[in-house]
């Protein structure tokens, strides 16, 4: 069908559980009282999913391995519903080996973990210090590929080059983000930004993605972009809504059930308010590949969130 190749999504993120075992001071996606969405529920919704002619399906939460029924939820979207990509974002403190052989098994395709520095601090625990045996773990028996990603701005200077040099070290692919604030837009010290030029000189062009967005976000506080989240990219969180982002869930939302092609071409050609200071990669990069095509669609301005200040998501996801 050619509205496939035109506007369906190339990866849509699904929240399994908002609920937590961490509660990193940073984030804004989960809480301690959630239960698990029933699987039955979830796999109408993958279902549906599929049928819209998405390419990548990730897991997402909340930690979705605090969902009881995970690994039958990645067996379903691999092997009844044969998803191109499967995936998995987790904060890794529930792997152990037994989980990697069955998430083998499944059908899994790639595991992204986020390494907030080295050493625990009052915000997080998501360091390498607790963390190198479940990743050492992780390296040895995963045959699914694995992302470490390194988090600018979420820990203290040199730590996101020691996360870079762990990764390296134990087969992983190392990728960087830039911290943001609570509405997915850039936000930086000038000690964070020295960092940066120190990670992109270290990973060269494997720092580059995107039409090196991150570059133009540092230098000049600006990135446009052809935003086409709720085609290309489409975020569904616990409710079953199809929102633009993790971080834009208070604006745009849609019942996943109720989606339809012409709601994929509405927002294709939809131009985002938020998109120039926007930070969140999964977005950019599913965008990037129609870059040349036309957008005239103007959306209701975006309203930033009423979140705390102090509440802040780092980008936690993968490159399409």
């Amino acid at each position: 069908m050619l509205s496939r190749f035109l506007y369906s999504p190339f990866l849509v993120q699904i929240v399994v559980t908002r609920y937590c075992n961490l509660s990193c001071g940073y984030c804004n996606e989960f809480d301690k009282v959630s239960p698990p969405i029933p699987t039955d529920l979830l796999k109408r919704r993958i279902d549906k999913i599929k049928e819209l002619g998405t390419w990548a399906i990730e897991f997402t939460g909340g930690e979705p391995l605090e969902h009881p029924d995970l690994v039958e939820l990645v067996r379903y979207s691999a092997k009844d519903k044969k998803f191109f990509k499967v995936e998995l974002i987790s904060n890794g403190f529930l792997f152990n080996e037994s989980v990697v052989h069955q998430l083998n098994e499944a059908g899994l395709t790639e595991l992204q973990i986020s390494v907030d520095g080295v050493m625990p601090n009052e915000t997080t625990v998501k360091v390498l210090k607790p963390l190198r045996k479940k990743l050492e773990t992780i390296a040895k028996h995963a045959e699914f590929h694995v992302k470490l990603n390194g988090v600018i701005g979420a820990a203290p200077p040199g730590d996101v080059l020691e996360v870079i040099q762990f990764a390296e070290d134990h087969g992983l692919e190392p990728r960087v983000c830039l911290i943001h604030d609570g509405d997915g837009q850039l936000s930086l010290s000038p000690e964070q930004l020295d960092e940066y030029h120190q990670v992109k000189a270290r990973l060269g062009k494997k720092f580059t993605e995107a039409s090196d967005y991150r570059t133009q976000l540092v230098e000049t506080g600006n990135a446009p972009f052809k935003c086409r989240a709720g085609s290309r990219y489409l975020y569904v969180d616990e409710a079953g809504s199809v929102r633009w982002c993790s971080q834009t869930r208070w604006g745009f939302g849609k019942p996943l059930e109720e989606y339809s092609w012409d709601d994929l071409k509405q927002q294709f050609h939809t131009i985002k308010s938020c998109h120039s200071h926007c930070t969140v990669g999964c977005v950019r990069t599913c965008s990037n590949p129609d870059r040349w095509r036309t957008q005239k669609l103007e959306a209701p301005p975006y309203e930033p969130s009423e979140q705390p200040s102090d509440l802040v998501d780092i980008d936690i996801s993968r490159s399409a």
